[in-house]
């Protein structure tokens, strides 16, 4: 009995310990944030007024929103009040949490709106700064979890919520921000506002704003979804050039996978932290990605992917950020295969796979790593370039028909919800007809690659040649090699399983110069491969 409640505490610790660390209530869904900020050039501080719809999901007299509290340098914010119904209520505001207090406690199913009045000056999330050419410039920059730096919000993926901007800014900003623009006024004093809302539901990550002197080129519509450029006058030319290829990967991801999702697709040209940042419908590029040489077409294409997969169909956990940022980059690989053949995909696939390797040197880690408390450190290899990888064989494994048939069933089933891992494979399963629980398990769930030495030897008595495979790693895969076998026409090849520690194959045939692994660029492996003298 002492065994078994052990070995229990040891279950029920590691259930506790595959959640991120985010501290999740269940009892509220918010269905709607408006958002109305103020910014001006006198001061980096902004006036806030957060109006949030909420369903009570259960009875509750109290539940709280994220939103940083007032640090001792004096950023962060400050809320004024809390109103429901022109009805003042009692709140606190303490740890980057605010507890609001109901005057009664709420019913099951009841909607209710939530008032805040807040201002202060942002440490995080909003940057303001000024551009490389001297412009200040506000830009939202909120993954993962930084949009409570200046919005009081669930500042967690898992729950979504429709969202608008109503900004008030001195007249010579330009104002993008999420979904359909609805108005743009003056309102005196040398100051206008620009109104902006999104009928589908987000999570916070990438629901923002930007406001800066923008040059702003309207360029169509592709496949009804109207197609936008904002860069800085400065480098209006280049960046429109460069911002162009935008009209390739949205028309190739709406037909491979399913319509565009949001209103619009703005490029825009920001300050902010990231290379590029997949905000909703209005893409933040860094400020240098314009040069006009027309070469970032591999993030442009990223950062697109990301519109379906990882704003529309999110992870439900941060652990499981790959179905994010893996599923874009290999959709952007696909992109690229389709634009400029296979090889530039293997090429691709052969870059990832050195940086994959390399990654797993310094830091022998799955991608779903549940010990990661950080959520900052799940931008990886791990969640790029592996979670890619995972995908390439993926496809390999079932074939290309239903590999394209299960990323859009995944998408048509979780567009504007949220998924786990095994959600994906529960799906990918249902369209392959196979049982994938241990590929996903090897793969994702557990670190490393295979680790290959493989031999050779002709006999030429036998008219064949043994190859034999060993497995030099700790846990063993199961996964089909491919050898290339040159003999002076085209390469033969043949694809063997390999799932024990060492295999033999025999393979008929003339004696090969020499025999290459993976000549198709298909296996996440480390290896190597010499002939044995006879």
């Amino acid at each position: 009995m002492r065994n078994f409640i052990f070995i229990l505490c040891l279950f029920i610790q590691t259930i506790i310990k595959a959640a991120d660390p985010y501290p999740r209530n269940e009892a509220i869904d918010i269905r709607h944030y408006l958002f109305k900020i103020e910014i001006n050039d006198s001061t980096d501080r902004i006036a806030g007024e957060a109006s949030v719809d909420i369903r009570f999901k259960k009875a509750l007299s109290d539940f709280e929103l994220d939103l940083v509290s007032l640090n001792a340098s004096g950023q962060g914010m400050t809320v004024k009040e809390i109103l429901m119904n022109d009805q003042a209520l009692k709140f606190s505001h303490q740890n980057d949490r605010v507890r609001i207090y109901l005057a009664s406690a709420s019913k099951t199913g009841e909607e209710k709106k939530i008032v805040i009045r807040y201002s202060g000056i942002p440490q995080d999330g909003l940057i303001i700064s000024k551009n490389k050419f001297g412009d200040r410039t506000f830009f939202g920059d909120n993954w993962p979890n930084r949009a409570h730096h200046w919005l009081p919000t669930i500042d967690h993926p898992y729950d979504k919520a429709t969202c608008e901007f109503i900004i008030t800014a001195p007249e010579q900003y330009s104002i993008i921000a999420t979904g359909e623009k609805l108005e743009e006024s003056s309102i005196g004093k040398k100051t206008k506002l620009t109104h902006w809302k999104t009928s589908v539901a987000l999570p916070t990550k990438v629901m923002v704003f930007g406001a800066a002197r923008f040059a702003i080129e309207f360029e169509g519509k592709i496949n009804g979804v109207p197609l936008e450029s904002w860069v800085y006058p400065q480098n209006r030319k280049e960046g429109f050039s460069d911002y162009s290829i935008a009209a390739k990967p949205l028309d190739f991801f709406s037909k491979m996978i399913a319509p565009y999702p949001y209103e619009k697709l703005a490029n825009v040209q920001s300050t902010t932290r990231y290379g590029g940042m997949e905000n909703a419908s209005n893409i933040f590029y860094y400020e240098n990605s314009v040069t006009g040489k027309g070469n970032i077409e591999g993030l442009v294409a990223h950062e697109i992917a990301h519109q379906w997969f990882g704003n529309s169909a999110s992870e439900n956990d941060w652990h499981h950020v790959w179905l994010s940022e893996g599923l874009s980059t290999y959709s952007a690989h696909l992109f690229s295969e389709n634009e400029h053949g296979s090889r530039q995909l293997m090429d691709e696939m052969e870059k990832d796979r050195k940086r994959v390797i390399s990654y797993f040197q310094e830091n022998p880690s799955p991608i779903v790593n549940t010990t990661n408390t950080d959520i900052n450190k799940v931008l990886n290899a791990n969640s790029y370039q592996k979670g890619s990888w995972v995908l390439h064989m993926l496809r390999h494994e079932i074939g290309d028909e239903k590999f394209w048939e299960g990323l859009r069933e995944y998408y048509k089933q979780y567009q504007f919800s949220n998924a786990m891992t095994d959600d994906f494979r529960k799906i990918m399963e249902a369209v392959s007809g196979k049982d994938l629980k241990g590929y996903f398990d090897q793969w994702i769930f557990r670190a490393g690659q295979p680790k290959l030495e493989v031999t050779w030897q002709y006999d030429s008595r036998l008219k064949q040649t043994k190859v034999t495979v060993e497995q030099k790693q700790e846990s063993l895969y199961d996964f089909p090699l491919e050898l290339g076998f040159v003999t002076g026409g085209p390469e033969q090849l043949e694809k063997v399983r390999i799932s024990a520690k060492k295999q033999q194959f025999m393979v008929s045939g003339a004696p090969p110069a020499g025999i290459t692994l993976d000549p198709n660029t298909w296996l996440l492996f480390e290896g190597t491969i010499k002939q044995i003298p006879k």
